[in-house]
C-alpha cells in the first residue's frame, strides 16, 4: 500500500445491479474524471450528468451521474471523484479498464480507502473498526451497535475521558513543580483523588457491560437431553428450517449441529447435541464427550432429560418435550412440541427475554476485545495512582492511562493491527 498514490475500485455490489458506484480517490483523482468525462469536471458536491468516454479512442462508455469532492473535505480526506454507472458487467468492466490505462492510477487494495480516511484524520480507529462490524452485521442488534461506534460513540467518551485526566494530570504537575515532594498531597486540591477514583470506577462500570463479542458471536443455546428426547426437531423448530437430521432412531445425531440464527433481532447459536447416554460406540461415544463440553460453554441449556438430571447451571431451562403426546405433567419443566408448535413462540419469548439481559442496551456502547484490554490496563493505572504514596509514580501512571487511551482511538501504539483491520474490509470500502 503506498500512501500518495490515486487508486480506484468498484465500491458497490458486484455486478449485475441497477446502480454501480466506482470510486477514485488521490491526488489525480480530479485528473481521472476530467479525462473521462471530455475535460469537464462538476461543480464540488453537486451530482451532475455526464458522458464518459474511452480517454484513448473517444468511445462511448456510459452516460453517467458524477460527483467531485475536492479534499480534504471528502470522506478520505483527498480529492474524490465518485462515477455512477449503469450497473451492468460489461459498463463496469469498461471503465474500469479506462481508469487502469491512465498514468499514475491503480486498483485500490482491501479497505485502502477507509485506511486513508483513517491516517488523514476523517475516522479514528475505533470508528473504525465500527465500519467493519457495520459490513458484517446480520442482525439489527449487531446493526445498532455497529453504527454506535462508527458514529464516534466511544470515542467521544475516551475523548471526554483523556480531558479528565488531563485535568488530573495537570494539577498534579503543577503541583510538583512548585512544592517540595512531601508537601503535594496537602496542595492538591481537595477532591483530586475522589475525582480520579471516580474516573475509574466509571471505565471499570463499562467493563462491566456485555462485550461486542457476544453480540457478534451470538447467545450459545446448547438443546441436551438423553437419546430421542426430540432435541433435533427442537432445534428445527427454533431455526425455522431443517438444520438437523431427524429420526425416530435414538443416537441419530452423533455429534454437534450448530445452527446460527436471529430470532427477534437477537443472535443466537444453537446446538443440537448427541445424546448422553454411555456408549460402546466409539463415534457416538465422541460425540457424548463433546456434547457434555458443549454444556460448559453455554449461556443457555434447553434440557429435554429427567429433572434430577438437569445441569446445575444458571442458564439451564428444564422443558416437557413432546407435550402433544402427553406425559407427567408432574415432572414438571416448560412443557412444548416442536411438532405441533404448542409452547414454542412462549419458549421463543422466554430466551429472548434472557438473552436481552446478556447483551448491550440499545443505545449502550460495546466494546470489543481489544477496548476491553487496553480499558483495564487505564483502570489498573488509574488505580495505582490514586493509591500511590510517591506522586511522582502517579504522574508516570497517570501519563500511561492516556497513552492507553490513545490506543483506542488509534492515536498511537497501533500500527501492528492497522493491517489486520483494513484488510478485512471489502476492495472499494
Amino acid at each position: 500500500m503506498r500512501q500518495g498514490d490515486t487508486i480506484y475500485a468498484l465500491s458497490s455490489g458486484s455486478p449485475p445491479a441497477a446502480i454501480a458506484v466506482v470510486r477514485i480517490s488521490g491526488p489525480e483523482a480530479g485528473a481521472a474524471l476530467s479525462a473521462l468525462a471530455a475535460g469537464r469536471l462538476p461543480e464540488p458536491r453537486r451530482a451532475s450528468l455526464g458522458i464518459l468516454r474511452e480517454p484513448a479512442s473517444g468511445e462511448l462508455l456510459d452516460r453517467a451521474l458524477l460527483l467531485w469532492f475536492p479534499g480534504p473535505g471528502s470522506s478520505t480526506g483527498e480529492d474524490l471523484a465518485e462515477l455512477h454507472l449503469h450497473g451492468g458487467r460489461s459498463v463496469v468492466a469498461a471503465v474500469l479498464e479506462a481508469l487502469g490505462s491512465l498514468a499514475g492510477l491503480r486498483a485500490a487494495e482491501p479497505g485502502e480507502f477507509t485506511r486513508r480516511a483513517f491516517e488523514n484524520g476523517r475516522i479514528d480507529l475505533a470508528e473504525a473498526e465500527g465500519l467493519a462490524d457495520l459490513l458484517t452485521a446480520e442482525t439489527r442488534s449487531q446493526h445498532r451497535a455497529a453504527l454506535m461506534l462508527a458514529g464516534g460513540a466511544l470515542s467521544r467518551k475516551v475523548e471526554e475521558w483523556q480531558q479528565r485526566l488531563l485535568r488530573l494530570s495537570a494539577q498534579l504537575e503543577a503541583v510538583l513543580d512548585f512544592s517540595d515532594e512531601g508537601d503535594v498531597e496537602e496542595q492538591l486540591p481537595p477532591d483530586w483523588t475522589g475525582a480520579l477514583a471516580s474516573l475509574g470506577s466509571e471505565m471499570a462500570a463499562m467493563l462491566a457491560r456485555p462485550s461486542a463479542e457476544r453480540l457478534r458471536d451470538g447467545i450459545r443455546v446448547v438443546i441436551a437431553g438423553p437419546p430421542n428426547a426430540g432435541k433435533s426437531t427442537l432445534l428445527n423448530a427454533l431455526v425455522g428450517r431443517e438444520a438437523a437430521i431427524t429420526s425416530t432412531i435414538a443416537g441419530t445425531t452423533r455429534d454437534l449441529v450448530e445452527a446460527p440464527t436471529a430470532i427477534g433481532g437477537v443472535p443466537f447459536l444453537l446446538i443440537d447435541t448427541a445424546g448422553l447416554r454411555e456408549s460402546e460406540d466409539e463415534i457416538e461415544a465422541t460425540g457424548v464427550s463433546r456434547a457434555r463440553q458443549s454444556l460448559a460453554a453455554a449461556d443457555f441449556v434447553l434440557w429435554l432429560g429427567e429433572p434430577e438430571d438437569c445441569p446445575d447451571a444458571p442458564g439451564a431451562i428444564l422443558l416437557r418435550a413432546k407435550a402433544d403426546v402427553g406425559g407427567d405433567e408432574e415432572r414438571g419443566g416448560f412443557p412444548v412440541s416442536a411438532k405441533t408448535g404448542a409452547g414454542v413462540d412462549e419458549l421463543v419469548h422466554l430466551l429472548l427475554k434472557r438473552a436481552k439481559e446478556m447483551l448491550p442496551a440499545d443505545g449502550e456502547v460495546a466494546l470489543n476485545r481489544r477496548h476491553a484490554a487496553i480499558l483495564r490496563e487505564c483502570v489498573a493505572n488509574i488505580g495505582t495512582a490514586t493509591s500511590a504514596q510517591n506522586p511522582l509514580i502517579a504522574s508516570e501512571e497517570l501519563r500511561l492511562a492516556r497513552a492507553a487511551l490513545d490506543r483506542i482511538t488509534g492515536r498511537s501504539g497501533v500500527e501492528d493491527m492497522l493491517d489486520a483491520l483494513f484488510g478485512s474490509f471489502c476492495i472499494g470500502k
